[in-house]
């Protein structure tokens, strides 16, 4: 029988993360970085052990914007089949059924058909799906530039803007198809979290504006984890604004940082029914770089 416990301080952290990563390796993550995540969301971060060898973890956050909590075992591939997914998937629930939840939230990557099984045999179904792109920032890239009136600054430039870059995140968020009945975060948690994290710069931020009204914004989320790859985050324009081609200057703007600052390659998500920003990242190059299926299932219980 696997012992399961909650991870205690950072070392025990840190060999979480190593797991966590060696299991997800293209969405490796900093110990800086999951310390920003605890301070978004309530969480617990697993350890199951198989005698003295860490064999599997897991993760369970329950976000202040959604109504269910989400969860994540992960266990490598000799790992399995031994009943250690199942295990701390109960775990899981366990920690989700204490603080009041009736269903869970998850997701599997695209092409792994064993977690999908697993997920689907425990009554986990499909709600959408988040496709993963890639740009290689090391060859030609895409100049756009902004239309008329509209300026490409930073926000580390004109810190003042913050009010207009929090308005273009409510109407940018709520717009991305599946997120219509999302509760956003006040201004003051918005900037703790969304805009303060260990993955987070002013100086990675890009602002359209029009003389003193943001009409868009794009950022970079980072890990030192992935010393050369650029996580897009949110790129937004407020609804009057749309369809002049300021999303393209932003994310050119965005590349051209990048690259100049060493980075070789550019990943980003983007919802399967989210066709403008697919439209703009193929025009710009990126290329399918797999993805995530996201899932709704039961609490589970102890077999």
């Amino acid at each position: 029988m696997a012992e399961i416990r909650p991870t205690r301080d950072d070392a025990e952290r840190e060999l979480w993360l190593e797991l966590r990563n060696a299991i997800l390796p293209d969405d490796a993550i900093s110990l800086d970085n999951l310390r920003s995540w605890m301070t978004a969301a309530e969480q617990v971060h697993l350890l199951a052990y198989d005698g003295d060898e860490l064999a599997a973890v897991g993760i369970a956050m329950q976000e202040p914007w959604h109504t269910e909590p989400r969860v994540r075992p992960l266990v490598p591939p000799q790992n399995r089949r031994l009943g250690l997914g199942s295990a701390v998937l109960a775990e899981l629930s366990r920690w989700c059924a204490s603080r009041g939840a009736g269903a869970l939230l998850s997701h599997v990557e695209l092409g792994d058909e064993e977690s999908l099984g697993f997920a689907e045999r425990r009554g986990f179904a499909e709600i959408g799906r988040e496709l993963q792109v890639a740009l290689d920032l090391t060859g030609e890239l895409l100049v756009l530039d902004p239309p008329p009136g509209v300026e490409i600054v930073t926000w580390a430039e004109r810190p003042e803007l913050v009010g207009g870059l929090f308005e273009v995140h409510a109407e940018g968020t709520l717009d991305i198809p599946g997120n219509e009945a999302l509760e956003l975060e006040p201004f003051e948690d918005w900037l703790e979290h969304d805009m303060s994290g260990s993955g987070d710069r002013p100086e990675w931020t890009f602002v359209a504006v029009a003389g003193d009204e943001v009409v868009g914004y794009s950022k970079w989320s980072m890990t030192s984890a992935q010393p050369t790859v650029a996580h897009h985050d949110l790129t937004a324009v407020r609804r009057a604004w749309r369809g002049r081609g300021i999303a393209g200057a932003l994310k050119s703007a965005q590349l051209a940082w990048a690259k100049e600052h060493g980075y070789t390659r550019a990943v980003t998500n983007n919802e399967e029914r989210n066709a403008p920003i697919r439209r703009l990242n193929e025009r710009f190059g990126y290329r399918p770089a797999g993805g995530l299926i996201l899932m709704r299932g039961p609490l589970v219980t102890p077999a």
